[in-house]
């Protein structure tokens, strides 16, 4: 019989391997380099059409080849989605030197954190099968429709035996599948977990949230640019990418002799009934989340070094942010950047990408900048760190996701014990 994995609450999680794939790089030394240096990964869109709408740039990743990482077989019947969580999560492995085994493939499990990541292969299998009938529609597309397939296939290609999740929250997807994977892990259900998030850009999504207003340029003339916290600001501009981590247990990490990248501290989320389909401008589900990230991270408030915000560039929604930060640590000087101005929108997988600017933070003691800020907002007058990187001692990070479907999240992240 199989000895029980030990684990409990008091049990100190870290964070030992990071893949990422974002249209400012592939790999985590690239994508750190480009944050840090402000380089910007949103451009005009390729992968479809945009003639008929105003709005024309996203955070695409260009000249995508996921055989250079994953190898060619495989891949001929897997969508945009799978082959970018695939990456993704080749990419944490590798860098957590991590390898599944036969003898610990059961203790490992993933939780993926994708609410849109089926839309595309829905849409084209449903207007082929409409269009042609049965005869016409591939079934072996027909795994991309299902919502859980990313997922799945993450565990299928790497012989991961153990649990397999996707939540889907919208846009705090990825960070509450942070908050899904510390619990199974101190509750002794894995000893090593792979976490995250992921979506892709495609044009089902792109023009359904311009049809909602929600995109740069979407409402009026104005320029389309992603300028968080900016008084220029009139909208998100669409991302894409995964973000993979590996979570262990520090006493399994340690044991294993693995690079400690970052500790997870605490997590909180709260739902706002009251603000569906709009941001709460007072900002207080958000700031309900963080507080019950700092209750269970047992971290005060003036001790939280840097907040690697979800503001995405909409009028309502950095304000709703900068409100709840404000009123959950009652401070106005506290440093945050906006990953945002450099990626676009990612939806559920934004909170990754912001752990992700986190992690690196934590590892460098540099704080990314917010590229494309020039006029501040007097509605959300934070200190964003415009424009450039600034070097600066980092022990504790807070990770916010606000967000206008109801859901919001936040996570505490501290400095490992070893770097």
């Amino acid at each position: 019989m199989k000895k029980p994995i030990k684990a409990g609450d008091n049990e100190k999680i870290v964070i030992t391997g990071l893949g990422v794939v974002s249209s400012i790089g592939i790999g985590r030394e690239a994508f750190w380099k480009a944050l840090k240096n402000g380089d910007s990964g949103i451009k005009p869109v390729s992968l479809f059409d945009t003639t008929q709408v105003k709005s024309k740039l996203a955070g695409e990743i260009k000249d995508f080849a996921p055989e250079e990482i994953l190898g060619p077989k495989g891949l001929r019947n897997l969508d945009r989605t799978t082959r970018l969580v695939l990456c993704g999560a080749k990419l944490a492995l590798e860098d957590a030197s991590f390898n599944v085994t036969d003898e610990n493939q059961s203790d490992v499990g993933v939780v993926l954190g994708s609410t849109m990541g089926s839309i595309w292969s829905i849409s084209e299998f449903d207007k082929i099968a409409l269009r042609e009938g049965q005869k016409g529609v591939n079934p072996a597309e027909f795994q991309n429709t299902v919502i859980n397939s990313p997922a799945s296939q993450i565990s299928i290609r790497f012989g991961i035996r153990g649990f397999n999740t996707t939540i889907s929250s919208g846009f705090s997807s990825s960070l509450d599948a942070f908050g899904y994977a510390v619990n199974f892990l101190k509750a002794g259900r894995a000893k090593a977990i792979l976490a995250g998030g992921v979506e892709e850009l495609c044009e089902q999504t792109f023009k359904g949230f311009y049809k909602l207003g929600f995109l740069s340029a979407s409402r009026n003339g104005k320029e389309e640019i992603s300028a968080p916290f900016d008084k220029q600001r009139n909208g998100a501009i669409s991302g894409e990418g995964s973000c993979i981590f590996i979570l262990e247990t520090l006493e399994d990490a340690k044991n294993r002799g693995a690079r400690i990248l970052a500790n997870v501290e605490g997590f909180g989320s709260s739902f706002d009934s009251k603000n569906y389909r709009k941001y709460d401008l007072k900002g207080e589900s958000l700031a309900r989340a963080i507080g019950r990230a700092l209750i269970t991270s047992g971290i005060k408030s003036e001790d939280i070094d840097y907040v690697a915000s979800s503001a995405n560039s909409t009028l309502d929604g950095d304000v709703s942010e900068y409100r709840a930060i404000i009123k959950a640590l009652g401070a106005t000087n506290i440093p945050v950047s906006a990953s945002k101005s450099m990626i676009g929108e990612t939806f559920s997988a934004s909170g990754a990408f912001q752990a992700a600017a986190a992690t690196f933070s934590l590892t460098e003691n540099i704080l990314p900048p917010t590229i494309n800020f020039k006029t501040p907002d007097r509605r959300c007058p934070v200190n964003c760190i415009p424009n450039k990187a600034e070097g600066r001692a980092v022990r504790n990070v807070l990770i916010t996701v606000a967000s206008p479907t109801g859901q919001n999240s936040a996570m505490i992240l501290s400095k490992g014990e070893r770097q």
